[in-house]
């Protein structure tokens, strides 16, 4: 193993024991809302096993973050700003089937605030679980329609309408249509 990538391997655990405790979760409940093993989750923290990319997606969908958080080795800069040219938005890795997400923002670890344009096939869904982790996020439909559960309430989004909500509510998502829907999504994690 490089240099290099030995320095990005061995900051995931801790990477990832600052955000579970950031989150207020105990390892049991991590392990519940990612399914994966306490004992896995604890074994990484301790930098004692690497994860496989599944189980780091589980891990970062569960506290809602990209996978890039976690392998991110860039310095932060003083002051980051970042321009992104169309056709050039990267994409970013999800848990989730059916959506593909194309940045319009800068990395989680620079910023609070991320944002994507989101593609969702028609049936595809956030999964049978309500999410819920902290921050909020904003969705601003374009094309097609989603389906929202927030906190029990339903809503329903058609093209040029926006749901603007506290992600520490039980939430869920879903293409309902019979077409793609198409919509810029924004997130705001706490550091």
């Amino acid at each position: 193993m490089t240099e290099d990538l030995t320095r990005i391997v061995s900051g995931i655990g801790p990477k990832l024991r600052a955000l579970r405790k950031q989150a207020g979760l105990s390892l049991q409940q991590l392990a519940t809302r990612s399914d994966v093993s306490a004992a896995a989750i604890h074994k990484i923290e301790q930098s004692g096993m690497v994860p496989t990319i599944t189980t780091l997606l589980k891990l970062a969908g569960a506290l809602g973050r990209p996978v890039a958080y976690f392998v991110d080795e860039e310095g932060v800069p003083a002051d980051p700003t970042v321009f992104i040219r169309d056709g050039e938005q990267r994409p970013i890795l999800t848990s989730h089937t059916g959506i593909d997400l194309a940045g319009i923002s800068g990395a989680y670890g620079r910023f609070f605030l991320a944002g994507a344009r989101a593609t969702v096939v028609p049936g595809a869904s956030s999964g049978e679980r309500a999410m819920e982790h902290p921050g909020e996020e904003l969705v601003y439909l374009l094309e097609g329609e989603l389906e929202f559960d927030v906190n029990g309430q339903s809503y329903c989004l058609r093209p040029g309408d926006s749901l603007h909500f506290r992600t520490v509510q039980p939430h869920f998502w879903r293409n309902p249509g019979s077409a793609d829907a198409v919509a810029l999504w924004m997130a705001l994690r706490p550091q």
